[in-house]
């Protein structure tokens, strides 16, 4: 921690939730879709001037790339408002609910009059070329495991973008289905200053967002972007964090990125390396590798440029199997498309000889302490990465460079995009203010959510295991199982239907997301009644799924026939106890085993197993004691 401290590590977090409610804008529904599309829609999008007369450095990178978009949409899930065809509609109300209750939950300062803005995007991920967005409060605060309190600056309403599923040199394909899904944008202050404390900070704004019992689960649903500095660096936004147990890692990796060009830095500054001396000319080396054996190089096209005391500098390492020159290669992909540069520091190899290399050093001038650059490409692109290659080395005389980095998959970072500035937002036109109420806040006051350790306590009290306790806690049928428990229902039967019945249809294939909590209220109802029991359970909630405008006690009749009472159930028992006389009398009480399977199969659906035992054991020893 100390280590942390004293290089001035910090650190906020933006949580990004997607709600299980209907779309924010429009009133389809959030599930995402498979197979071939109903609609295909293509578009070019441009950016435009903020009311400030500035445009956005994002929007402008974006657009530069010159690439058109493809929307596949489908009639179940979007709608004219999906593709930007039709105005949309007020702010869906349960979404409206979840947001305000976690504000009330950080004791955050919600607005009283909230106008919707739009966020320029110009990705492509929005049909309309922009995101909507509503700031619902400020200055709340959240408690992580250590003790300390994480202030929370801003929390925001917004719809999630397409997902893309196709991309090519000059377009991308998104899909719509997730499109319009409502996110809550969580931003913490920059309070964060160890990588432990931003794990613990992403867990507790996860539990958070799950006592709700409105976060969707799985995949994707849950978004951490990272924003992270330290003294003499500079603050570099880190997207698309997914897995929360690599949270820590992503800090200690982009810290040591940081110190490492930091120390880059100091390296050329020893040099007394001249910003002028990077202003170099962009010189054709294609006939070095007419007869080349670096299959990527010979008889293309291909530019270098000469970088003055930049010896060593391209293969230091900055990050784990990351070198500055990955760092630069990964600049130049995102901008120009271009798949990555050769240089000094890394040839000979690649089929590039040192007869070659020579060659290169001769024709572009380089020194002793001099290093260069090869790209290969159209003339066009070529120069374009060279430019932007000697752009980041003038950088590089600075330190850190603020932007916008995508998370990778093994804790690294690679670059993404420019910071986006302010020029980027603007007011909705077509939507009214949101405007919350003393009245709103106070009825939902009244029903916030319990706590993680009151839930396991009235779980507990009920009657189910500490550890199903523990497993239902933070389950989205929380809400659900406490309003059932207040109607005197089952705790093991409903926890046992809704964490583990439910997960076992869906993996046999049955439609269990057309069984609404009023469908399963029903059921519960009916099994405090006694006319469902665990043995025939699944098979019910199997077949209502398929039919679920079918009546509950259609579905019982049909499967199960009519239920038969206890004194019918007591005869047809001890008719098997009086068929089997002799096993009786020769085994007593030890009979129950054996005969067991008889009265199953004779009472299946229509008792409980506990039931039927305790009649068979009472029926033995009425014959035993005649």
């Amino acid at each position: 921690m100390q280590e942390y401290q004293k290089i001035g590590l910090k650190c906020g977090l933006e949580v990004h939730q997607q709600l299980d409610t209907g779309k924010l804008f429009c009133r389809c529904q959030g599930i995402l879709q498979e197979g071939k599309p109903d609609v295909i829609i293509e578009r070019r999008l441009r950016p435009v001037v903020s009311e400030l007369g500035e445009y956005d450095p994002a929007a402008l990178e974006a657009y530069k790339k010159g690439l058109y978009y493809r929307y596949e949409a489908y009639n179940a899930v979007n709608c004219l408002i999906c593709t930007d065809e039709s105005p949309p509609k007020p702010a869906e109300p349960e979404a409206l609910q979840t947001i305000l209750t976690i504000a009330l939950l950080t004791n955050s300062t919600i607005l009283e009059n909230v106008p919707v803005m739009r966020k320029l995007v110009i990705d492509g991920s929005n049909t309309s070329g922009f995101q909507r967005t509503a700031l619902m409060a400020i200055n709340g605060a959240l408690e992580i495991s250590s003790g300390k309190k994480i202030g929370i600056q801003a929390m925001a309403l917004e719809e999630d973008a397409a997902r893309p599923s196709q991309k090519s040199e000059d377009h991308i394909t998104y899909r719509l289905d997730r499109l319009g899904i409502p996110l809550i944008e969580l931003a913490t202050e920059p309070d964060i200053t160890t990588p432990a404390e931003a794990k613990q900070t992403a867990l507790a704004i996860g539990n958070l967002f799950r006592r709700t019992c409105k976060a969707k689960r799985g995949l994707g649903t849950i978004r951490q972007d990272l924003n992270i500095s330290i003294k003499d660096g500079a603050r570099v936004e880190v997207k698309g964090v997914q897995e929360l147990e690599l949270i820590d890692e992503y800090v200690r990796r982009e810290v040591q990125r940081q110190q490492k060009l930091l120390e880059i830095k100091h390296k050329l500054s020893d040099t007394n390396l001249q910003k002028t001396e990077l202003e170099q000319p962009l010189i054709d080396c294609s006939a070095v590798f007419s007869n080349s054996d670096c299959k990527f190089l010979k008889g293309k096209n291909v530019l270098g440029v000469r970088l003055p005391k930049f010896f060593g500098i391209f293969g230091f390492e900055v990050q784990p199997n990351r070198r500055f020159g990955t760092e630069i290669a990964g600049l130049i992909k995102v901008k120009t498309g271009l798949k990555g540069i050769l240089h000094s520091d890394e040839l000979p190899g690649y089929g590039v000889s040192e007869k070659e290399v020579q060659a290169i050093k001769q024709k572009l001038g380089c020194a002793g302490m001099d290093a260069f650059v090869l790209v290969s490409g159209t003339k066009e692109k070529a120069e374009n990465a060279l430019l932007l290659a000697l752009d980041r080395c003038h950088t590089a005389l600075k330190g850190v460079p603020e932007e916008t980095r995508q998370a990778l998959e093994d804790g690294n970072t690679e670059y993404l995009r420019p910071l986006p500035g302010a020029a980027r937002m603007y007011p909705e036109t077509d939507l009214d203010s949101i405007e919350i109420t003393p009245q709103q806040l106070a009825a939902l006051k009244n029903r916030l959510p319990l706590s993680l350790e009151k839930r396991v306590l009235v779980y507990t009290k009920a009657g189910l295991s500490k550890q199903l306790a523990e497993k239902m806690k933070l389950d989205n049928w929380a809400c659900f199982f406490e309003e059932q428990l207040s109607k005197k229902r089952n705790a093991s039967f409903m926890a046992w239907i809704l964490l583990e019945g439910l997960t076992q249809l869906k993996r046999q294939g049955k439609p269990v997301e057309t069984l609404t909590p009023k469908h399963l209220e029903e059921f519960f109802a009916f099994h405090q009644k006694g006319k469902i029991i665990k043995e025939n359970a699944l098979e019910i909630l199997s077949h209502w799924s398929q039919e679920p405008f079918s009546a509950l006690e259609t579905i019982l009749t049909e499967k199960t026939g009519e239920m038969v009472s206890e004194s019918e159930v007591e005869k047809i028992v001890e008719q098997i106890v009086a068929k089997n006389s002799k096993l009786v009398s020769e085994r007593k009480m030890g009979a129950i085993g054996p005969l067991m399977g008889d009265v199953m199969k004779e009472l299946r659906g229509k008792v409980s197993g506990e039931k039927a035992s305790q009649l068979l054991k009472n029926a033995i020893q009425k014959k035993l004691s005649s």
